[in-house]
């Protein structure tokens, strides 16, 4: 028996600007403070974290 494929969405209620960090809770299964502190922590440290941020907000498709 084939296990469900897991699609990665930003999410349409659990959102603060995009839903990205939403959605990647949603796919990992954890909280979505856990993910924006990360994601907050990423863009301060790191200059990646904003253009991947941005890209996703592009390119990931909103939930149906």
């Amino acid at each position: 028996m084939a296990l469900p494929a897991k699609k990665l969405y930003r999410s349409k209620t659990d959102r603060q600007l995009t839903g990205v960090c939403g959605g990647l809770a949603a796919y990992f299964g954890v909280d979505s403070g856990w993910v924006r502190i990360a994601t907050a922590v990423a863009i301060l440290f790191t200059g990646v974290g904003l253009l991947v941020y941005i890209i996703a907000a592009f390119v990931l498709p909103e939930e149906p």
